[in-house]
């Protein structure tokens, strides 16, 4: 049965020294994300590490990619009191799992961002941010203070109201979207510090203009480090398979034994007769 693929890069930037962003991916696993940590030198990079590593541990192990990612904040948590990293380390994340065949959630935690790039027939796709922001300017937008115009160029666009390792927050707000992988569909995971220098036109149109996953990974790579490259920038570009899945239930399983069971026994009755009129 395919399954969904993906490809993915980080890199520091032009500006910073070092990269506190982590991704993982793990096809068969049907596990992705972007975690992008936050803390300084040799602490974001410990919180966002111990973020991928714990949920990817978590999802192994048969919990949910909600529960596995209020772990991987109690994890940063008990990491800071055994001295590992930086008191105040924290991380955002953005994960996507395979629950169905045919079927996938996501969930996050800051500002770390989900997009869907659906192909529109022959035409050009459509591109849809399908996470929304844990963030000042987010809830500003939300209650009407502000445009969504405004939004993009705000001075504190990159306050964000709750991360994994928040001292002041016990659990954090895991908030999940679910949805059905359609052929010619790509999920853009990303760290802010691809979509603060790159807007969602110009999203688009380079996944529009690049169908092979790697190229449109290095050109979105490219197009933010030449927009200012001010942060560190991570891209996982997950493609849907080119066929419909079928959707596994209780009743298709069942039909499909019935299904066998019937041949397996019309095959068992021929072989009678034929035996019967030739043995």
């Amino acid at each position: 049965m395919p399954i969904p693929k993906a490809h993915a890069k980080t890199h520091t930037g032009n500006i910073r020294s070092g990269n506190e962003d982590c991704f993982f991916t793990d096809d068969a696993l049907g596990l992705w994300l972007v975690a992008d940590g936050m803390g300084g030198h040799e602490a974001g990079e410990v919180a966002s590490a111990i973020v991928t590593q714990v949920i990817a541990d978590e999802v192994r192990d048969g919990r949910s990619l909600s529960d596995a990612i209020q772990r991987s904040h109690r994890s940063i948590l008990d990491a800071e009191e055994q001295g590992l990293g930086a008191r105040g380390m924290g991380s955002t994340v953005v994960a996507i799992r395979r629950i169905q065949p045919n079927q996938w959630q996501l969930g996050w935690v800051g500002d770390s961002r989900a997009y869907l790039w659906t192909q529109q027939g022959n035409n050009e796709g459509e591109l849809q941010q399908i996470s929304r922001d844990h963030s000042y300017v987010q809830a500003l937008l939300d209650s009407g203070a502000i445009t969504e115009e405004e939004m993009e160029n705000h001075p504190e666009r990159n306050v964000i109201t709750q991360c994994l390792g928040s001292l002041e927050i016990p659990r954090v707000r895991v908030d999940t979207l679910e949805g059905e992988w359609k052929p010619g569909q790509k999920i853009l995971l990303c760290s802010d510090g691809l979509s603060d220098e790159v807007n969602d036109a110009e999203i688009a149109n380079i996944l529009n203009e690049h169908d092979d996953q790697v190229t449109a990974v290095e050109k979105l790579i490219e197009a933010a480090l030449r927009n200012g490259g001010r942060d560190n920038v991570t891209a996982v570009l997950i493609s849907a398979p080119e066929t419909e899945m079928p959707e596994v239930t209780p009743t298709n399983k069942i039909k499909l034994i019935i299904s066998i069971m019937a041949a397996s026994i019309a095959a068992f009755l021929l072989a009678g007769v034929l035996i019967h009129f030739f043995g």
